[in-house]
């Protein structure tokens, strides 16, 4: 793995992450992937600004997004469960139509991480990421050592802005550039 170029010379800055348990058979006491996610985001300096847990419905995992994505005081969602292939699973189908900008990459980088450790069973999740607004959206499997890899491999590294050469915190002040570049056109 590469190591982070020139890393030290930046402080860190912290950000809010709200977490999305989707279970038809957990409550909050019981999950363990939300719990870990919760754990590591406090363990790196970020702030758990919410969490919650809801059942695998495609219109309420929807409202729960889309309230925290309108939310000023969280930066990034992290969801996890229903992503694999059964007629529950319907996290990504819940939350894609929300993206402005798909995140192809990390689902490609997750898999590969996986891969690793499980082998071709990585196929059978639909672990998928994506931008609505200026919310950073990840869309996890259920399970605690698919959430560990995404944190572990990915989202830790590229939430601590003295990663380098580039990383999600350093383009946050910048991604709604698309926005006000639409209203100074008059478009609404």
């Amino acid at each position: 793995m590469p190591a982070a170029i020139g890393s030290s010379d930046r402080p860190f800055v912290p950000v809010r992450f709200a977490v999305l348990t989707v279970s038809d058979t957990r409550s909050l006491a019981e999950d363990r992937s939300g719990a870990m996610l919760a754990e590591r985001i406090a363990a790196a300096g970020h702030v758990l600004a919410d969490r919650a847990i809801v059942t695998d419905d495609r219109d309420r995992i929807r409202q729960t997004v889309e309230r925290w994505i309108a939310d000023p005081a969280i930066d990034a969602i992290i969801t996890t469960g229903g992503t694999g292939f059964t007629g529950r699973d319907v996290t990504p189908e819940a939350v894609e139509p929300l993206f402005d900008k798909r995140m192809d990459g990390f689902s490609a980088v997750f898999h590969a991480i996986s891969y690793a450790k499980i082998g071709t069973s990585t196929i059978q999740s639909r672990a998928t990421a994506g931008l609505a607004g200026t919310t950073f959206i990840f869309v996890l499997p259920g399970s605690p050592g698919a959430c560990r890899d995404a944190w572990d491999g990915i989202l830790s590294k590229q939430f601590d802005y003295r990663q380098a050469p580039c990383n999600f915190v350093e383009i946050m002040p910048r991604l709604d550039e698309h926005l006000k570049r639409g209203k100074l056109r008059g478009n609404s």
